[in-house]
């Protein structure tokens, strides 16, 4: 039993398990729009209730997915707190807490609600090559993120040294720099703070011109690994 169950669970290539991929992958949209909807003002008794409803059966198929996964799991323990088993309970969570317990605090929790959306990702064939992608590039993510901070970093230092005399209320310390260090070198440009002296807008020219490369490399990096993970992808499919 707990074979077949597996195969129904985590194998997408056979028919049944197909149909409970779709199902739920049907139900995760259905209950993210019932709770879009719950947000609109003037809702009348009657969808509240039908809203109710689905939020209901929504939550019980998918507390009854999660009690699969963990059946079925090699190492229950590694899947209730890998990524997938904590996406799984935080689909489902808010829903208990709020039904348990009638505290207004713990209604915060309901935003939670939205990690239902991630939960797509796993029966995503090209979100998984993604995630693949993501494994090869790794080393060079993190060292990309290093010096990304490092360069946010000596740009917030650099406009504020150049622009505090000028403008103390907006560049009154490196921290407050920080935010037009991020502005400027994702080239997002608000326009809510910006220099005024000559060279900070000549050190701002140099940083635009960095925040570009900043911009475009990772871009670069992906493509290159999503390309070799379709590559991985189809020779693993070859071989079965």
């Amino acid at each position: 039993m707990k074979r077949k169950l597996k195969l129904i669970v985590e194998d997408n290539t056979t028919k049944k398990g197909k149909i409970f991929d779709y199902s739920i992958q049907f139900l995760i949209i259905l209950s993210l729009i019932a709770f879009s909807l719950e947000t609109l003002p003037n809702n009348s008794e009657f969808v509240k209730g039908v809203l109710y409803f689905i939020e209901v059966f929504c939550v019980v198929v998918f507390s009854i997915e999660y009690l699969l996964r963990i059946y079925v799991a090699d190492k229950p323990l590694r899947y209730i707190f890998s990524f997938f088993g904590m996406v799984d309970l935080l689909a489902i969570l808010p829903f208990y807490l709020n039904f348990a317990i009638d505290l207004r605090s713990l209604r915060a929790f309901r935003i939670f609600r939205i990690f239902r959306a991630l939960k797509l990702v796993r029966y995503n064939r090209a979100l998984r090559r993604f995630r693949i992608a993501a494994d090869i590039v790794r080393e060079e993510i993190i060292l990309f993120f290093m010096v990304a901070s490092i360069l946010i970093f000596l740009s917030a230092a650099g406009i504020y040294f150049f622009e505090n005399q000028a403008q103390p209320e907006r560049f009154s310390s490196i921290f407050d720099s920080l935010w037009w260090a991020v502005v400027t070198l994702t080239t997002v440009g608000y326009g809510d703070v910006f220099p005024v002296t000559i060279g900070g807008k000549i050190f701002t020219f140099f940083v635009l011109i960095i925040g570009v490369g900043i911009v475009t490399l990772p871009a670069g990096i992906m493509a290159t690994a999503l390309t070799k993970a379709r590559t991985i992808e189809e020779k693993e499919e070859a071989e079965a």
